[in-house]
């Protein structure tokens, strides 16, 4: 008994001292980004268009407002059919060896490299559909990438609804639809949310894919159209911290993350903030 006691003991500091790395790590990366970058920041770079020639004089607005365009027609494409496919997998598809197979893949396909979505992108997207280098190929090329992570997250969540719950729903005489909408859903939707935000934050953080697709450094306009192409900061940051050749271009490239991660974050909060008041409905 003491030998076991002390043995739990030890995986509890090794769990702990796992949790202190981790956050010792970001906080490092906050920390070198922000110490790097902050003094770039200002209303003008915020604000204004990017000045190739001398890059203090502009800003990122374009870039900005080029990375929500994409974060805006992901979420769009990727939630409701990721949303679906969960839905179907987990509560009419039959257990057969097909749906196994099916559900495998999806998650195989969380880990493929963004590269080759970016390829798949370029070939299916861009030359097949003749979507050419947009914003509506970049966002359904991302959608690819987001959805195994959807799905996979929302399946998990869905079966985290206990059975009882559907028993109980057919019990009082409702069809399979109406349990799910309004019993399996509303005890589900927080947890679907919550996979839904770490793709969809993936994808905004991604440079590989919207390089290949529609991405570029430097425009004197923003989008009108979803067949234009965009600015956005991932690919921005990449650029100022490899290819430029301004003294300020590290500073600036700094700056960039620095907006980038606070774009996420915000974001990130707001469904957090969403997913607490829909925890708070929850009586089970």
């Amino acid at each position: 008994m003491v030998e076991e006691t002390s043995r739990e003991v030890w995986y509890i500091r090794l769990c702990m001292l796992s949790t202190f790395l981790i956050v010792s790590m970001l906080l490092l990366v906050i920390i070198y980004v922000l110490q790097g970058g902050w003094e770039a920041l200002s209303w003008r770079f915020l604000f204004s268009s990017w000045v190739h020639q001398d890059i203090t004089l502009g800003g990122i607005f374009p870039a900005i407002v080029g990375t929500m365009l994409l974060g805006i027609g992901v979420f769009l494409f990727s939630v409701p059919i990721g949303f679906a496919t969960a839905i179907y997998l987990q509560e009419y598809a039959q257990n057969t060896l097909f749906t196994r197979i099916l559900i495998i893949t999806i998650r195989n396909l969380a880990g493929v490299p963004s590269i080759i979505y970016g390829m798949f992108g370029l070939a299916f997207f861009v030359w097949l559909l003749d979507f050419g280098t947009s914003l509506l190929a970049a966002s359904l090329t991302l959608m690819g990438m987001t959805l195994p992570w959807i799905i996979s997250t929302s399946q998990e969540a869905l079966q985290a609804v206990p059975f009882s719950f559907r028993e109980g729903s057919f019990a009082l005489g409702a069809t399979q639809w109406q349990t799910i909408h309004k019993v399996v859903l509303p005890s589900s939707l927080s947890g679907m949310l919550t996979g839904s935000i770490l793709g969809l934050s993936r994808a905004m953080g991604e440079t590989a894919p919207i390089i290949m697709v529609g991405a570029t450094f430097f425009m004197p306009y923003l989008p009108t159209s979803v067949f234009d192409k965009f600015m956005a900061l991932p690919y921005h940051l990449f650029i100022l911290a490899t290819q430029h050749s301004s003294p300020y271009a590290r500073q600036y490239a700094l700056a960039t993350g620095i907006v980038l991660i606070g774009l996420i974050f915000m974001m990130n909060l707001g469904v957090f903030a969403l997913r607490y008041r829909l925890r708070k409905k929850k009586v089970w």
